[in-house]
């Protein structure tokens, strides 16, 4: 388990300590995102008339927002997945399949290829017989 790491950023213009697991750099990313999407609240009208606990209130609902909009875009990626797990898993048994055809028709060509020899050379003996037998 990775050591906890005190990193201060500044969010919503107060510096603030933050302590966790993950490194400096992704801390200063999140505190990134949060300053983004205050950003973004701040440039509607009707935001800035908010008093500070409603504007509070929704920038944590544009921010659980994102959430579930990004955990259902990881569910449909996660589908999708899935669905070309089993459309691979039924290419290679059908190629597994046609390549047991494809090996059995190349058998039975190669068995008909030796018949067809064998009854060539039963026709080449049977005209020598028939040419002696016209001869006597």
């Amino acid at each position: 388990m990775s050591a906890k790491t005190d990193t201060e950023v500044i969010i919503g213009g107060k510096m603030i300590t933050v302590t966790g697991n993950e490194s400096a750099e992704y801390m200063q990313k999140v505190a990134t995102y949060i300053n983004n999407k205050i950003s973004d609240c701040q440039k509607t009208d009707s935001f800035k008339k908010q008093d500070r606990d409603t504007q509070t209130l929704l920038i944590q609902l544009n921010m659980a927002d994102d959430y579930f909009k990004s955990k259902k875009q990881i569910e449909l990626l996660e589908q999708d997945i899935k669905a070309k797990e089993n459309e691979l898993y039924d290419l290679k048994h059908e190629l597994i399949a046609t390549q047991i055809r494809l090996d059995n028709t190349v058998k039975s060509l190669k068995d008909s290829q030796n018949e067809l020899n064998e009854n060539s050379k039963e026709i080449v003996r049977l005209e020598t017989e028939l040419k002696e037998y016209k001869r006597k």
